[in-house]
């Protein structure tokens, strides 16, 4: 089934915005490497979710790679752009603003239970506007509530200088430049860069870079690489050492993080 996007500048939007009576609505799209969606807002919160592929959502100054089993919860009024990394179902759960399953305007990473993936596809299929409509997205709700958040998120700079270095360290996690080497690339010098991460990103080079590494490791366990790959291609000696920096981080380690609960 076919359905657009919607933001609030679509001419088709004002009839399928989420309303009180109907708070919440699907749109459904499937996207092809490489799509992008540009930066946009609307006046409802969505819920960003693909069982199928692999997103980048950028809102906020930061950035998220958002897998199957994972969704971005965006609050409404909250400017955000969608990059298609992979082949992606995008399903977009648009919520009205007075019914938003969380408060405050930070997006926030979702585990996606295997109820809420089912409660979604049902969306696609079910007839609009009925009893079964109301039914579905009224637990929708409580999953949502109910949903585990997670602590993956890449803040990003502002600064013209800096962005460009974050932007060659994205393209290239396995680097293992200095940053006194990136300063020739980005045209500042070493100290005026690592002053720009503590100012903007309040955390060093070192320390943004590791959290770039586990951010991008998202995309690489969840498409199949074995994790002795993954660990090389984000540049650690060993997969050891790179699922000891994951459990640091994430509390557990890759292979339970990714389960298909």
């Amino acid at each position: 089934m076919a359905i657009e996007i919607l933001t609030d500048t679509s001419p088709q939007a004002p009839d399928k915005h989420p309303t009180p009576e109907r708070p919440v609505r699907l749109a459904a799209r499937n996207l092809p490497t490489e799509e992008v969606i540009s930066m946009h807002s609307h006046t409802w919160g969505q819920l960003t979710y693909t069982p199928q592929g692999m997103m980048q959502i950028l809102a906020n100054n930061n950035t998220w790679f958002v897998p199957p089993l994972r969704a971005i919860w965006i609050p409404p009024d909250v400017a955000h752009e969608v990059r298609i990394i992979e082949p992606s179902q995008l399903r977009l759960l648009n919520i009205h603003a007075d019914f938003a399953p969380f408060r405050g305007t930070e997006c926030l990473v979702l585990e996606v239970s295997p109820l809420l993936r089912e409660l979604i596809a049902s969306m696609e299929l079910i007839e609009v506007a009925s009893t079964r409509e109301f039914h579905i997205a009224a637990v929708i709700m409580d999953e949502l509530q109910a949903a585990k958040t997670l602590p993956i998120r890449l803040p990003m700079p502002r600064d013209k200088r800096l962005k460009n270095l974050c932007e060659i360290l994205l393209a290239d996690p396995a680097s293992g430049m200095t940053m006194e080497d990136y300063a020739i690339q980005v045209g500042a010098s070493s100290r005026t860069l690592s002053r720009l991460f503590e100012q903007e990103l309040d955390m060093s080079f070192t320390a943004w870079r590791q959290q770039m590494r586990l951010s991008k490791a998202s995309p690489l366990i969840t498409s199949g690489m074995p994790l002795s790959q993954v660990a090389s291609e984000l540049g650690y000696a060993s997969q050891s050492a790179f699922s000891a920096m994951f459990k640091k981080t994430f509390g557990e380690s890759p292979s339970s993080f990714f389960k298909q609960k």
